[in-house]
Parts: C-alpha cells; structure tokens; sequence
C-alpha cells in the first residue's frame, strides 16, 4: 500500500513491478495476486484498460491510518483508559500535532 500511495495516481501491476524490481527480484504473478487481494480487502478500486487493470487506493495513508486507530480505541474495552495511555506516550513532536489537529477539528465536533 506505501507503494501504491506513493505514487498519487493510479498504476498497473506492471507499474508496481518495475518499481520493485529496482530493489529485488520479484514475479509479475505475485504482485498481482497482491494487489488483487488488496482489491478485494477494499484497500484498492480498479478500471480495466486494454487487457489489464489499473488500481489506485480507495482512501489516503492518513484516513485508512485514521480508521485503524479508530477500531483499535473501539476494541480496547476502556476509551478513556487507553486515551490517557495514548496521551502519556506522545513524543512532543506527535503532541504538537495533535494540538494542530484540535485547531482544526475541536473536541465535540463531528464530521459525519
């Protein structure tokens, strides 16, 4: 997926491909069931062009980021508990950030 949103456009198999290739070796047939297999997550959409696909992400690094903290804060049995954890742990750096973030969307606030 880091590959693929990289690239900020959409890419054949045969893009990623080569791409890789300038790092390993790798089978045209692996990258394939790959992206398929991420396609079929709903990771990626595809369009058929010519005799091949070409697929590009569904949604940015940062929102499908944003979805998994959600699901883990979801799962964690106690919000608030792991928010405080959470909170404890940030860097001054990631602090800052999420600082610039409530700027933008404040607490109570819903984007729906």
């Amino acid at each position: 997926m880091d590959r693929m949103w990289s690239y900020r456009r959409p890419a054949s198999v045969r893009d990623v491909l080569e791409d890789l290739r300038t790092e390993r070796e790798i089978a045209y047939t692996t990258v394939m069931t790959v992206m398929d297999k991420l396609h079929t997550k709903g990771l990626l959409k595809r369009e058929p062009v010519g005799r091949a696909y070409v697929y590009e992400p569904i949604a940015t690094k940062e929102a499908y980021t944003a979805e998994l903290m959600r699901h883990a804060l979801a799962g964690s049995g106690n919000q608030a508990a792991t928010l405080v954890h959470f909170l404890e742990r940030l860097t001054p750096e990631e602090a800052t950030a999420l600082e610039a973030a409530l700027q933008v969307v404040p607490p109570g606030s819903r984007r729906g």
